[in-house]
């Protein structure tokens, strides 16, 4: 190897380490430029993220809470401490308790109570099975076809026979009501 070579090899090395050092001042002085900015944003990042899991711990914590309510609610049904519990800790699941205790003891009461609720679902069985408990006709989305069967049976009972098909016909085949449709209509031929 010549000198010249060497020479060459060095003059090589000495542009690298050049230009290093020059991308070292840059990042340097692109530091110092934006070092408030690069901080803020790493303490966005961790705040959010540290946020986010204190958040979804304390939502697992009010869950593990109300669920534990519900529980106690379902061994002994009179324990107040317990109902206030899942009522704070999770209104959806005491509503829906609620309406199974009301279904079961047949409270009419809290039935109605319920049926006002904000909670769609709730609001429209609740509605339905106050009307069943009534004793008069329903209107449900959800028990849609039972509800127009129940509507049937009592336009029967009144003699509306007329009426009581037209009820029964808006069910469609595909219902899983279907077959009980057919019988209820057998009811109706007697009353030509």
């Amino acid at each position: 190897m010549s000198i010249q070579d060497t020479i060459q090899e060095a003059k090589k090395e000495f542009t690298s380490d050049e230009q290093m050092l020059v991308s070292a001042f840059k990042l340097e002085k692109f530091y110092k430029k934006n070092k408030v900015l690069i901080f803020a944003t790493i303490a966005a990042i961790v705040l959010f993220f540290g946020g986010r899991a204190i958040m979804n711990t304390m939502d697992e914590m009010r869950l593990e809470s109300a669920n534990q309510a519900y529980l106690e609610l379902l061994k002994d049904p009179s324990n107040q401490g317990a109902a206030t519990t899942l009522q704070e800790k999770n209104p959806e699941l005491y509503q829906l308790y609620s309406y199974n205790q009301a279904v079961k003891n047949r409270d009419l009461e809290k039935l109605k109570a319920l049926s006002s609720s904000d909670n769609a679902i709730i609001a429209d069985i609740s509605n339905y099975h106050l009307a069943i408990l009534e004793n008069r006709q329903a209107d449900s989305e959800i028990y849609k076809d039972i509800a127009m069967m129940n509507n049937a049976k009592l336009l029967i009972d009144e003699g509306k026979i007329e009426e009581a098909k037209s009820q029964l016909a808006q069910i469609e085949e595909t219902s899983p009501v279907y077959n009980m449709v057919k019988i209820m209509e057998h009811y109706t031929i007697k009353g030509k």
